[in-house]
């Protein structure tokens, strides 16, 4: 019987930029115990989806992890088919700080960034 191999964030072309490992490190640094940042996707916002980020302690079985320079990215099963292709990045602007996911199976999103509609 042939074992099954996980599939990857390069499998689903989600990829992130130095500036969002470089600001999950430096967040998982921040805690006094190990940590990770998960991005999820839900129903709702202004646009049908919205984007959300959390500090976890722990991985699921059928999370998608993504590590890059020491930073640690996973996203749940649910979420990846809605995030195939996506970048994510930090920035830092006059209109402030945040992680921003350049989607592209995003038809429309919303001026503050988190929301989005598919299709």
């Amino acid at each position: 019987m042939s074992e099954i191999k996980a599939k990857s964030a390069a499998d689903y072309g989600i990829s992130m930029t130095d500036r969002a490992a470089g600001r999950i490190k430096y967040l998982a640094e921040k805690e006094d115990r190990p940590v990770l940042l998960r991005l999820a996707v839900a129903g709702g916002g202004c646009s049908g989806f919205q984007y959300g980020f959390s500090m976890e302690e722990t991985r699921n079985d059928d999370d998608l992890a993504l590590e890059r320079d020491g930073a640690t990215l996973v996203i749940d099963d649910t979420s990846i088919s809605l995030l195939q292709g996506s970048e994510i990045d930090w920035t830092e602007d006059l209109a402030g700080a945040m992680f921003v996911i350049n989607n592209p199976n995003a038809t429309s999103s919303c001026g503050c960034g988190t929301s989005f509609s598919v299709g």
